[in-house]
């Protein structure tokens, strides 16, 4: 087994891009990211099949990330929650920053539009770089329903992409510059 500070570096970067692709509030980031390293640390030497690690580190990322919300929605319910939501973004110019968050939003909105069980394999395959054997293990389901699914995710992601397009290139023609 890897020691820790090994896995650390190695995978740092996996487990902050995967906590902010599930929705977790840019505030909330980092606290969740330690979160999630603390728990590795704890219970690494659980890990049977080293080989798999990084499905094993996601599936931690996952648990995590629930657990978050779900003390969220606690906080949320009980009035104790802060609007604290501000995030400075490092961009070049501020026509950078407007462009990239419209794409950001763009893809948003179109994995909103997939079902949750297409979404999850989606991001996983797509966003977080996990094969699709990775994700089956992580989601304790057939290999073959999990390329079933990401076959459908990316059909689906597809069609919302067009349709989007067309009602762009509508829009643009409705309204000339």
């Amino acid at each position: 087994m890897q020691p820790f500070a090994t896995i650390y570096t190695q995978y740092f970067d996996f487990v902050w891009a995967s906590v902010r692709r599930l929705g977790v509030a840019p505030a909330a980031v980092d606290d969740v990211v330690q979160d999630v390293f603390i728990v590795i640390h704890s219970r690494i030497h659980t890990l049977e099949q080293p080989e798999s690690l990084r499905s094993w580190i996601y599936g931690v990322v996952r648990r995590t990330v629930s657990d978050h919300r779900r003390s969220q929605r606690v906080r949320l319910a009980s009035g104790h929650a802060l609007a604290s939501e501000t995030d400075a973004p490092c961009a070049v110019t501020p026509l950078d920053v407007a462009a990239q968050n419209e794409k950001v939003k763009l893809l948003f909105s179109l994995l909103e539009e997939l079902d949750v069980s297409k979404r999850e394999i989606f991001m996983m395959v797509e966003l977080d770089e996990l094969t699709v054997p990775e994700v089956a293990e992580i989601l304790q389901i057939p290999v073959n329903t999990a390329y079933s699914r990401l076959r459908a995710a990316r059909q689906a992601f597809e069609q919302a992409l067009a349709r989007h397009a067309a009602l762009h290139e509508r829009r643009a023609g409705l309204c000339p510059v």
